[in-house]
C-alpha cells in the first residue's frame, strides 16, 4: 500500500482535533475523582488528538461540509475512546510497577474495568459538547483547508 502525502486538510485535522483532544481532556480532568493525579492528561489527549486526526479525518475529506460535521463528529469518538484507553494503559502500568497484579492477564483485564470506571466522566456536559461541538467544527475547518488548499 502507497503512503499519502501530507495534505493542507491532513494538517488542519491534526492541528484542530489537537485542540479538541486538549479541551477534551481539560473538562475530562475536572470531572475525574482525582482531578490531582491526572498528570499530563491534557498533553498527552493533544497527541492523541492530533495523531488521531491526521489519521481518520484526515483522508475523508472532499464530500462536502455535512459529511465533514459527520466525519468530524465520528473522529472526535474515536479520540475519546483512544485517549481514554491510552489513560488506562497508563494507570494499568502504574499499578503493575508497584506489583498489584499476580497475573499478565489480571492486567489486561484491569485495563478495559478502568476504562469502564473512567467513562462515567464522559458524560459530563463538557466532555459530550466538546466532542459534539469541536468534532463539528474541526471537521468543517478540515474541509475548508481541504478545498482551498489542493
Amino acid at each position: 500500500m502507497a503512503s499519502q502525502m501530507p495534505t493542507g486538510a491532513k494538517l488542519m485535522a491534526a492541528v484542530s482535533f489537537a485542540v479538541v483532544g486538549f479541551v477534551m481532556a481539560n473538562y475530562y480532568a475536572m470531572n475525574m475523582p482525582d482531578a490531582s493525579a491526572a498528570g499530563p492528561i491534557r498533553e498527552g489527549a493533544a497527541v492523541v488528538g492530533a495523531l488521531i486526526g491526521w489519521t481518520v479525518m484526515g483522508p475523508t475529506v472532499g464530500k462536502g461540509y455535512v459529511e465533514a460535521a459527520g466525519s468530524g463528529i465520528k473522529t472526535a469518538v474515536v479520540l475519546a475512546v483512544a485517549a481514554l484507553f491510552l489513560l488506562a494503559l497508563r494507570e494499568m502500568l502504574d499499578n503493575s510497577v508497584k506489583m498489584r497484579y499476580d497475573t499478565a492477564l489480571d492486567a489486561i483485564l484491569d485495563v478495559f474495568q478502568t476504562m469502564a470506571q473512567r467513562s462515567r466522566a464522559l458524560l459530563s456536559l463538557g466532555v459530550f459538547g466538546t466532542i459534539l461541538l469541536g468534532g463539528i467544527i474541526a471537521g468543517m475547518l478540515t474541509e475548508n483547508a481541504s478545498r482551498r488548499w489542493k
